[in-house]
């Protein structure tokens, strides 16, 4: 098999073990467990985050009707107090519903089940957090994350390009900035816009790292870029991007993403209202 068609496989197995490293590392990726009660195992699983409109549905199965559990929530960062309701158990399900909330908006929440006047915390306890966001069509969530992980592929294929017998980097650089500037900067903002209401949230606007990594990432593509054109060695640019853009894909989606703030949302509605009055 010639050189090139291994570097390829090489560049698709990075691509694909780095897209699922930041899967299962983001803070959007379910919590899962299990709890024995009375030696019968339940498992469940927490989402942390609802994409759409309606309140978010909470499932558990139990099987089993004398089973029940209470389900509390408060908004993320705010000094709320805790409010409960019950879990209603229907055809082998206990469920529950959270309020649903503007986009970026949180809450957190935690599950308790009881059983002969046994409580069993769900999840140590610990609460989970849970990120609401607006609907999102497919036909924009597709091609923003197939061309954000075929510019991965592609900007690592570029910096293995170091290993080919007479290495031509140009296509290969090109190429990856234009897949990185279609899928990051140009779907990634209409993602944000349909999923957050705003475009962009990163600097100088804000501190979502999603935008910011896909600001640096462009920017290290630029870099090589100019590299090609102006340096008698590009190679080391181009090595530096590859690795650059690698090391920022491994930085879990969604860390530092768009945050409501519920007490700066709270002081603008008292305005509204004592204006009102």
């Amino acid at each position: 098999m010639k050189r090139t068609v291994w570097l390829w496989i090489i560049a698709f197995i990075l691509t694909l073990l780095t897209a699922a490293y930041q899967r299962v590392t983001g803070p959007t990726y379910p919590i899962s467990g299990k709890v024995n009660i009375d030696g019968k195992v339940i498992s469940y699983s927490f989402d942390r985050s609802h994409g759409g409109n309606g309140d978010h549905l909470i499932k558990i199965k139990t099987d089993e009707n004398d089973i029940s559990g209470l389900l509390q929530w408060k908004r993320f960062k705010t000094s709320d107090d805790w409010e409960s309701s019950s879990l209603v158990y229907k055809e082998g399900f206990l469920t529950g519903t959270l309020p649903h909330q503007p986009p970026a908006g949180k809450l957190m929440y935690k599950i308790t089940l009881e059983k002969n006047e046994k409580l069993f915390p769900l999840n140590d306890g610990h609460p989970v957090v849970i990120r609401f966001k607006g609907d999102v069509p497919a036909f924009i969530i597709i091609p923003h994350v197939i061309l954000m992980f075929l510019a991965m592929m592609l900007s690592a294929r570029a910096g293995l390009e170091f290993f080919n017998y007479k290495p031509d980097y140009k296509k290969l650089v090109y190429w990856t900035f234009v897949i990185l500037i279609l899928g990051g900067m140009i779907l990634g903002p209409i993602m944000q816009k349909y999923a957050f209401g705003e475009f962009w949230t990163g600097v100088p606007f804000g501190i979502d790292l999603t935008d910011n990594k896909t600001l640096l990432a462009v920017i290290g593509w630029i870099i090589a870029l100019a590299a090609l054109k102006k340096s008698a060695k590009p190679q080391r640019w181009v090595i530096f991007a590859s690795i650059f853009m690698f090391i920022i894909y491994l930085i879990p989606h969604s860390v530092l993403g768009s945050e409501l703030d519920y007490n700066e949302l709270d002081k603008q509605q008292n305005k509204i209202e004592q204006g009102i009055e």
